[in-house]
């Protein structure tokens, strides 16, 4: 283990985590808001204040079982260095605003998996894995879009049937008010689940250096931090991606919003206090296409579903190789 960094590099590097923790607020804004935005329940900038402080309150609900996932499980925290950090974070931010850029809602919890993975490959090798934590993880890559499709699918049949002596004027009323719920929820999972990534991060960078002592835990202040910038990163928006989630896939009223918010918000509660680092991005795509496919199996664009799935099988390959290329273009500098 490692305990010679100067404090500078060290502020440095937790400064570039916060960075990501920041861009992954922006990259899944659209997770949060596109279903609210798109049934014109909220507008936009109201939308990405509301998701932005139920993803602060976050901390406040759940344990840090993902956080100590990512610090812990991913790679052997022994052989955790700045190196490493600096090379799955730029891994991870590159492929982020790659995907940003051209408005694929690929996933910022994968891309930093990849990062993570890659940068300890580069170092020692396959030993630096922890398989039984990486497995886990990419088994989440298929099973958290599963269930909040499923989810999603029965809730828009069950709320179909309770509702069916109903106008269609006074359901959407009813779900126009219900949809601040299932938003409100879906915001908490997301900051649940997705701030911690970047909390285990810097936890076992200062585990790395000595100053957490012999046990790997997150202190307070990093979780606070954490929270904060992705908060931060949630207000400024991602509106490409918005766009894509909330129309492009399939056309949303408040019901089916309110059905696509609460099964992925369910899904990233049951992943975060089991500690799965799920993508939030995933979760919610399924749900969305399972709320679409509940109307009729027309009603989602699979051409783009698919391109999207493409996306996420890519993500985890894609930013490993980048993060792998940095840690040996940080090796000339070390």
């Amino acid at each position: 283990m490692e305990a010679s960094l100067a404090f500078p590099l060290l502020a440095g590097l937790i400064g570039i985590a916060l960075f990501f923790d920041f861009l992954n607020g922006l990259h899944d804004a659209a997770n949060s808001i596109a279903t609210i935005v798109s049934t014109r329940v909220l507008r936009p900038q109201y939308a990405v204040a509301w998701a932005a402080f139920f993803n602060f309150i976050a901390f406040m609900f759940f344990g840090l079982h993902v956080a100590e996932t990512l610090g812990t499980g991913i790679i052997d925290p022994h052989i955790v260095s700045p190196q490493v950090i600096f090379a799955a974070l730029m891994g991870a931010i590159l492929w982020n605003i790659i995907t940003w850029v051209f408005g694929i809602p690929s996933s910022s919890s994968h891309a930093l998996i990849g990062g993570l993975v890659g940068a300890g490959l580069a170092k020692v090798g396959f030993s630096s894995i922890v398989w039984g934590g990486l497995l886990k993880t990419g088994a989440a890559i298929f099973m958290s879009p599963a269930i909040g499709f499923f989810l999603a699918l029965v809730l828009v049949l069950a709320v179909s049937w309770i509702f069916v002596r109903q106008t269609p004027f006074a359901v959407d009323r009813t779900f126009r008010i219900m949809q601040f719920v299932s938003a409100s929820l879906y915001s908490l999972g997301h900051g649940g689940n997705d701030a911690q990534k970047t909390m285990g991060i810097i936890a076992v960078l200062l585990f790395s250096q000595g100053y957490l002592g012999e046990s790997f835990y997150v202190p307070f202040w990093v979780v606070i931090t954490c929270q904060s910038a992705m908060a931060l990163g949630t207000l400024f928006g991602g509106w490409r991606i918005v766009h894509t989630m909330g129309s492009k896939i399939t056309r949303l009223n408040p019901m089916q919003g309110f059905c696509a918010e609460t099964g992925g918000a369910l899904t990233l509660f049951g992943a975060t206090w089991l500690g799965i680092p799920v993508s939030t991005t995933h979760t919610i795509t399924g749900a969305i296409i399972g709320v679409g496919a509940a109307r009729r199996v027309t009603a989602v664009r699979w051409g783009l579903a698919g391109n999207i799935v493409v996306a996420w099988v890519v993500t985890l390959p894609a930013a490993a190789m980048i993060s792998a290329g940095f840690y040996f273009v940080a090796g000339f500098f070390g």
